[in-house]
C-alpha cells in the first residue's frame, strides 16, 4: 500500500486536474494565490427566543402510512402556568376546522405528537394544530400519491451550526422540484448540548417545505452530542471521543432527541429498549408505492477502541499505511445488529402494494473519504463509516439487494454515487451519499491508486472500480469534491423513483443553484440513471 500523506488545504482546494493515459488524475500547479475555501458565520451558542405567547408553535412534522397519520407538533419551551395542551384540526372542503384530538406536550423538548388511526390517505387534507394561548400553525396532509408514475424523494444531511441563517435557495427549489417526500438523514443538530434550541432553528429554517409533505429525520452523532456514534446496544461511553463504543449524554436526553425527531415515524418494527432504555426507531414508510426501510445503522455499532489497536493519531482514523485490512474484520465487531438485519429480512420479502425498494440509513457502507478536513489529512481508512466492520457491511448489502433496493444515506460531508461489491465487482446494491447542506468540515475523494477500471466517458477522472480502506469492493460512478466556487460541495440529492420504466435517477444539486433556470447544473456526473435490477447485479 502507499505511503500515506498529508497535503495543505489551499493546494486541494485549487489544484485542477487533468487525465492522464493511466486513468487516474494528476494535480497541476494553481493557478492563483493561496485562499481557503470558507463557510460565511461563527459558531455561537444557540438561544432560544422569547416569542410572543400567541405563536408558540414553531413547526410540524408528519408521516402517513397503513391508515395512520403520525404528526408531531415542536413546542417553544412553555411558561409557568400555560396550558401544555395543543389541538390538532382538519377540514374539509369547503367546511369548517374540525377537532382530531388533543396532545400534550413534553416537558423536556416540548414536543407533542399526534397518532390518528383510520386515516383517508387518498385525499389532501388541510390541517392545524392550536395552543390555547393563541398559536395556529397550518399545513397539508398530502395524499398517497399511488396513481403517480414518478415518486420523488428530496434528501438532505449536515445542517452545520457554522450558518444559523434561514434556507432560501433551498427552499425555493424543494418547492419547484415538488418531491413527495423529504428525508434528513441526520446532523439536523450541530449543538452538542442544546439540542432544543438548535432543533427549533431547524424547524425555522425548514419548516415551509416540511409543513406540507412527508418528512423523515433520523438522528446521527451531532444530534445525540457527540463527535462520532458506535452505539454499541446503548451502554454508557466512557472515553471523551466515545470510540469505546456507547452514548456520552444520559438516556434521557438521547430519548428526548429521539422523540422530537423521530416521534412522527411510523411505529418501530421491534420497539424494545435496548440498554439504559433508549428507544429504537427503526421502521418502514411506504409512499406512492415505494417502500422505505428507515434503519439506525449506528445503534448497535461496535466502538473501535478496545477491539482494534490503534494505527493513527486518533482511534478511528488509520494512517499507518502498514495495517492489514483483514485482520481489522475482527469477529466480535458488529454493525447493524441482529434485530436490524431481521427487520431488512422480513421487509424485503413483502412485496404488498410496493413496486420499489430503498433503504434510508445514517451512512453509506463504504469509506469513500480519502482527505479530511481543513489542513486535508489523507485517513486510510475511517472506521466511523460504515465500510466497517467489513462482515457486518456484506451481511447488510446482502440483504439490500435480496430486494434490489437503493441505499441514500448522508454523514460523509461528501456527495459519492457508488455501486456496491461483495464477491466480485457490481454484484450487490446502489448508494447515494448526498452533499451536506452546510459544509466546513470538507472531505475529498481523492485515491493514491488508478481506478481499476475508469469510464473514459466520465467527466470525473477517478470515477471507475475501487477498494476502498477496507478492501470492500466499489464501483464510483460520481463524486463532489469541494472546490473554492462550489461552497465546499454543499447541496442536496433528488431521487426519482420511475414505477413504470422500473427506472431510478439520481440528482445532485449544489447550494445557491436555481433549478428553474435555464443554465442550472447539477455537480459533475450527475444526473444518473439505473434500472431497478441494478441493486443485484
Amino acid at each position: 500500500m502507499s505511503n500515506c500523506r498529508r497535503l495543505p488545504a489551499v493546494l486541494i482546494a485549487l489544484w485542477t486536474l487533468t487525465l492522464h493515459p493511466s486513468g487516474i488524475a494528476q494535480p497541476t500547479a494553481p493557478t492563483t494565490g493561496p485562499q481557503r475555501v470558507r463557510i460565511a458565520g461563527q459558531v455561537t451558542p444557540p438561544r432560544i427566543p422569547d416569542v410572543p405567547r400567541d405563536q408558540v408553535i414553531c413547526f410540524c412534522l408528519y408521516t402517513v402510512h397503513n391508515g395512520v397519520l403520525k404528526l408531531t407538533a415542536q413546542l417553544y419551551p412553555l411558561r409557568a402556568g400555560e396550558a401544555r395542551t395543543v389541538n390538532l384540526e382538519v377540514r374539509e372542503p369547503g367546511g369548517e376546522w374540525k377537532h382530531v384530538m388533543l396532545s400534550k406536550a413534553s416537558d423536556d423538548g416540548w414536543c407533542a405528537t399526534f397518532h390518528v388511526k383510520g386515516w383517508d390517505a387518498s385525499r389532501d387534507m388541510p390541517y392545524r394544530v392550536t395552543h390555547p394561548g393563541g398559536s395556529v400553525f397550518e399545513g397539508l396532509i398530502r395524499r398517497d400519491p399511488i396513481d403517480k408514475e414518478e415518486i420523488v424523494m428530496a434528501a438532505f444531511t449536515g445542517n452545520s451550526n457554522r450558518d444559523r441563517s434561514p434556507r432560501p435557495d433551498i427552499i425555493a427549489n424543494i418547492r419547484r422540484q415538488d418531491p413527495d417526500l423529504l428525508f434528513f438523514s441526520g446532523d439536523q443538530v450541530y449543538d452538542h448540548r442544546d439540542h432544543t434550541a438548535s432543533w427549533l432553528i431547524f424547524g425555522t429554517q425548514f419548516r415551509d417545505i416540511i409543513r406540507d409533505r412527508p418528512t423523515i429525520c433520523i438522528p446521527d452523532d451531532h444530534d445525540v452530542g457527540q463527535p462520532n456514534l458506535w452505539g454499541q446496544g446503548g451502554k454508557i461511553a466512557t472515553r471523551p471521543g466515545a470510540d469505546d463504543g456507547g452514548y456520552i449524554m444520559p438516556p434521557a436526553y438521547v430519548n428526548m432527541v429521539q422523540r422530537a425527531q423521530t416521534a412522527h415515524l411510523p411505529d418501530p418494527y421491534d420497539p424494545r429498549p435496548i440498554s439504559g432504555g433508549i428507544g429504537v426507531y427503526y421502521t418502514a414508510l411506504r409512499v406512492g408505492g415505494v417502500d422505505f426501510a428507515i434503519i439506525e445503522d449506528r445503534k448497535w455499532k461496535t466502538g473501535p477502541a478496545g477491539v482494534l489497536p490503534k494505527a493513527g493519531p486518533r482511534t478511528d482514523h488509520i494512517t499507518d499505511p502498514n495495517y492489514d485490512r483483514k485482520a481489522i474484520d475482527v469477529p466480535e465487531a458488529e454493525l447493524l445488529g441482529e434485530r436490524q438485519l431481521r427487520f431488512l429480512r422480513e421487509w424485503g420479502q413483502n412485496w404488498t402494494g410496493v413496486e420499489m425498494k430503498c433503504v434510508l440509513s445514517q451512512t453509506i457502507f463504504a469509506g469513500a473519504a480519502h482527505l479530511h478536513g481543513r489542513d486535508g489529512t489523507r485517513v486510510l481508512a475511517d472506521l466511523d463509516s460504515n465500510g466497517w466492520p467489513q462482515s457486518g457491511r456484506d451481511a447488510a448489502l446482502h440483504e439490500l439487494r435480496r430486494c434490489f433496493a437503493l441505499h441514500v444515506a448522508g454523514d460523509q460531508h461528501l456527495a459519492t454515487l457508488i455501486h456496491y461489491g461483495i464477491n466480485d465487482w457490481e454484484d450487490a446494491g446502489w448508494a447515494f451519499c448526498v452533499p451536506s447542506i452546510v459544509n466546513y468540515y470538507a472531505r475529498w475523494f481523492w485515491p493514491l491508486e488508478a481506478p481499476l477500471a475508469h469510464d473514459p466517458t466520465s467527466p470525473l477522472p477517478w470515477t471507475g472500480r475501487h477498494y476502498d480502506g477496507f478492501g470492500n469492493k466499489m464501483t464510483v460512478h460520481a463524486y463532489a469534491n469541494p472546490t473554492p466556487d462550489n461552497h465546499n460541495a454543499a447541496g442536496y440529492g433528488l431521487v426519482r423513483f420511475n414505477k413504470r420504466t422500473r427506472e431510478i435517477t439520481m440528482e445532485c444539486w449544489p447550494r445557491h443553484v436555481d433549478v428553474s433556470s435555464p443554465d442550472a447544473r447539477q455537480f459533475p456526473g450527475w444526473p444518473v440513471t439505473i434500472r431497478q435490477t441494478d441493486n443485484y447485479g
